[in-house]
C-alpha cells in the first residue's frame, strides 16, 4: 500500500476548522458545544474514534481501517468549513522538517502534477516555541527542495504543506478538504420539514439545517392514490439528509380523507391552497409534540400556481408557527445544482407522484383571500379533521 493512502503509517489525525463560529462573541461556547456533541455523536458508529480539542481546532481519530469512514461523516457535519488529514510528529524542529518530507513525498506520489511547486505555510500558535515560524517554512523547505528537487512559488503553489504548532500539538498536512458550514445543527431551535417527494423540499431541509435547525420532517401520504413506492422515496431522501445530519425522524401522516373532505365540499380552484392550509395546521399539532419552533416548506416564490405571495399569505394564517422557506428566492437552476451537490436530485427525480399532485383543478386558485379559504372551509371541520390526521401519524426513522 502506498504511502499517500496508508493512514496509518502517515495521517493518524483529521484536524477540523469551523469559520461562522470565531464571529460570535459571548455565546461562542455554547455553539462550539454544540459542534462537538454532534461530531461525537456522529462518531458513535465508527471504532474506537475520539474527539479532542486543541486551540481553535478539533482534532478527530479512529483505527486506521475506519479513517476513511471518518472523515466521510465528519466532512458532512454543519459549522465545519474545511478537513484535512493530518500527521502528528513531536514538537521539536527535526521531526517537523522530517515529517513535513514525508507529507510532500506522499502527496505527490499521488498526484505528480504537483512537482510544480510548493510551498510551505506555519502556523505557530504556541509563541514559547524556540523556532519561528519563518524558521520553519525555511527548514522544511530546504529539505523538500533538496530530497524532491521541487521549486518553491509563494504566489501559486501546486502544492501547500501546512504547519500547525498548537497547544494540543503539531499538525503536518497537505490538503485542506471543503465541510459545508453554516452553524451545528440544534443551535438554533427545532424546525418540523415539510417533506416531500420532490426536488425542492429536501433541499429546503439541507439549508434549514445549515443555520442551526434540528430538524424531523413530517410526510403527508394517500393510499391508495399515492403508493408505496413513493413513500419509499420519501425515506431514502430523509436517508440522505440523515448522512448530512439533517434529520433523524419522519413523521408520515395519512392524508387521503383531508383530501376527499376538501374535494367534495370546497370550490375545486382552492383546493391546493387549502390542502396546504389543512398540512400547516397538522404540522402544527406534530410540532406541538415534538417541541418544534417552526415549520420549514420548499415553497419557491411564483414556481407553481399555490406559491404567489397572496396564496402563501393564505397558508400561512392556518400555521400557529412561524413558517420558514430557505428557497423563497432561488430559481430552479439553482436549487437542483444544489440538490445533485448534496445527492437528493436523482431521488427527486423519479416518477412517483406525491399528495399534491391529486384532484389538481384545471385552473387553480393564483390570488386567493384568507376569507376565501375561510369560507370554503366553513363546510368542514378542519379542527377535527387535523386532530384525526395529527393522531394518527406513525413515526419513523430513516
Amino acid at each position: 500500500m502506498s504511502e499517500a493512502k496508508d493512514s496509518s503509517r502517515l495521517y493518524t489525525a483529521l484536524l477540523c476548522r469551523y469559520g461562522e463560529l470565531f464571529l460570535k462573541s459571548g455565546n461562542r461556547h455554547q455553539f462550539e458545544l454544540q459542534l462537538e456533541r454532534n461530531i461525537r455523536r456522529t462518531l458513535r458508529e465508527i471504532p474506537e474514534a475520539t474527539l479532542t480539542t486543541p486551540h481553535g481546532r478539533l482534532l478527530v481519530r479512529s483505527r486506521p481501517e475506519a479513517f476513511d469512514a471518518m472523515e466521510d461523516r465528519v466532512r458532512k457535519i454543519f459549522g465545519l468549513v474545511s478537513v484535512s488529514p493530518v500527521a502528528c510528529p513531536p514538537t521539536n524542529l527535526e521531526a517537523i522538517v522530517a515529517t513535513s518530507l514525508r507529507v510532500a513525498e506522499a502527496a505527490v506520489a499521488a498526484d505528480p502534477k504537483l512537482r510544480r511547486s510548493f510551498k510551505v505555510n506555519t502556523k505557530r500558535a504556541v509563541k514559547t516555541f524556540e523556532h519561528r515560524s519563518y524558521d520553519i517554512n525555511c527548514a522544511v523547505a530546504d529539505r523538500i527542495i533538496t530530497t524532491l528537487g521541487i521549486p518553491v512559488d509563494v504566489h501559486n503553489p501546486a502544492l501547500q504543506i501546512g504547519v500547525e504548532i498548537n497547544k494540543g500539538g503539531t499538525f503536518v498536512f497537505a490538503e485542506t478538504r471543503a465541510a459545508p458550514g453554516g452553524l451545528p445543527v440544534g443551535s438554533a431551535g427545532r424546525g418540523l420539514l415539510l417533506l416531500s417527494g420532490g426536488i425542492d423540499s429536501p433541499v429546503a431541509g439541507y439549508l434549514a439545517a445549515k443555520r442551526g435547525l434540528s430538524v424531523e420532517g413530517i410526510y403527508f401520504h394517500s393510499p391508495p392514490f399515492v403508493g408505496e413506492k413513493t413513500l419509499n422515496k420519501v425515506m431514502s431522501l430523509a436517508r440522505v439528509l440523515r448522512s448530512w445530519n439533517a434529520m433523524e425522524v419522519v413523521w408520515v401522516i395519512p392524508f387521503t380523507e383531508v383530501q376527499q373532505r376538501i374535494r367534495e365540499a370546497c370550490r375545486p380552484d382552492l383546493a391546493v391552497v387549502l390542502y396546504r392550509r389543512m398540512m400547516m395546521r397538522i404540522a402544527d399539532r406534530i410540532a406541538a409534540r415534538v417541541k418544534a419552533d417552526a415549520l420549514v416548506t420548499g415553497e419557491t416564490l411564483s414556481q407553481v400556481a399555490s406559491q404567489t405571495v397572496r396564496n402563501m399569505t393564505t397558508i400561512n394564517a392556518a400555521a400557529e408557527r412561524l413558517v420558514l422557506r430557505p428557497l423563497l428566492t432561488y430559481d430552479k437552476v439553482e436549487t437542483i445544482e444544489l440538490a445533485r451537490k448534496i445527492g437528493t436530485f436523482d431521488l427527486s427525480t423519479l416518477p412517483y407522484d406525491d399528495c399534491c399532485s391529486l384532484f389538481m383543478p384545471p385552473n387553480p386558485a393564483t390570488g386567493a383571500r384568507p376569507v376565501d379559504a375561510d369560507k370554503a372551509e366553513e363546510n368542514i371541520d378542519v379542527n377535527a379533521l387535523a386532530d384525526a390526521a395529527a393522531a394518527a401519524a406513525e413515526r419513523q426513522i430513516p
